[in-house]
């Protein structure tokens, strides 16, 4: 059977595949394209398509698409179920999921930087998982410091070090937020899946779990709340017309602009100017 993702793979486009090969469809043959055309692709080549929006084998709520395929499938080898974790937390970048998790990201990362070729990037990767696979079955009450005073030593380490506090949003959050205000100072207009694409992060995990890491709200009502944020600085801080301010902050008109503000606000934008000069 045919299968078909998204061009340069990391983690879940490597991961798939690994088990697509080795418990689902031993002749697989594997495709990569441009995310874009991956869906007209498939139906040219009779293949299916996976890890994109839209398609059966995809991510879904937290889980990935590896996840889905084990459960699709019915993969009730244990060492499979210890593998979901590692490669879901490094796919989403949630490196809190499992310890291994921020190796293969690294590893997987490396691995795309050295390897241009998407054909042998997929090969290199099944070597990994097939290592993956092994220790998972067969090597996890291996250590690799034996002795007592080192066990001791790091026991201690690990409980200084995994005292409870808050759990840090992923590090493609700091980058998402810092994209997103770039955005809103220099009045562009990319869709969430652009700037998921551009920290190479599963779109729909991102649109899934935006609520979750930005004031419980969505994509767009955090665009909103951002472009108000502006307005009220450029109210306060500048002579520009209604008109131009709505501009600069990205609504279509001043209408627009004066409605959202209101909506949000609970004032009209000329109300919050005379109040701020008085």
């Amino acid at each position: 059977m045919n299968w078909i993702t998204r061009e340069r793979p990391k983690i879940d486009r490597l991961a798939c595949p690994w088990l697509i090969k080795r418990f689902v469809d031993p002749d697989a043959v594997f495709y990569f394209v441009e995310e874009s055309q991956v869906v007209s692709a498939a139906a040219r080549l009779d293949a299916v398509a996976f890890d994109v929006p839209g398609v059966e084998y995809t991510h879904y709520q937290d889980q990935c698409t590896f996840d889905y395929f084990i459960k699709r499938h019915n993969l009730q080898d244990p060492a499979l179920l210890v593998m979901a974790p590692i490669v879901r937390g490094a796919d989403t970048d949630d490196h809190s999921v499992t310890s291994q998790s921020a190796g293969l990201w690294a590893i997987s990362s490396g691995l795309a930087f050295n390897i241009k070729d998407d054909q042998q990037l997929l090969q290199q990767g099944f070597v990994i998982y097939d290592a993956l696979y092994s220790w998972a079955k067969h090597l996890q009450s291996v250590r690799h410091t034996q002795s007592p005073t080192e066990q001791l030593l790091l026991s201690v380490l690990h409980t200084y070090i995994n005292k409870k506090g808050q759990k840090k949003a992923p590090r493609w959050v700091k980058e998402l937020k810092s994209m997103i205000q770039d955005q809103i100072d220099m009045n562009l207009a990319l869709s969430l899946t652009e700037l998921a694409e551009s920290i190479d992060v599963n779109p729909a995990y991102v649109s899934r779990t935006f609520t979750k890491y930005f004031d419980d709200l969505s994509y767009g009502e955090y665009i909103r709340k951002l472009r108000i944020d502006k307005s009220l600085q450029l109210l306060e801080s500048t002579n520009y017309t209604l008109t131009e301010i709505a501009y600069l902050t990205g609504f279509s008109d001043q209408s627009h602009f004066t409605r959202i503000f209101k909506k949000q606000t609970g004032r009209l934008p000329s109300e919050y100017r005379k109040s701020d000069k008085r």
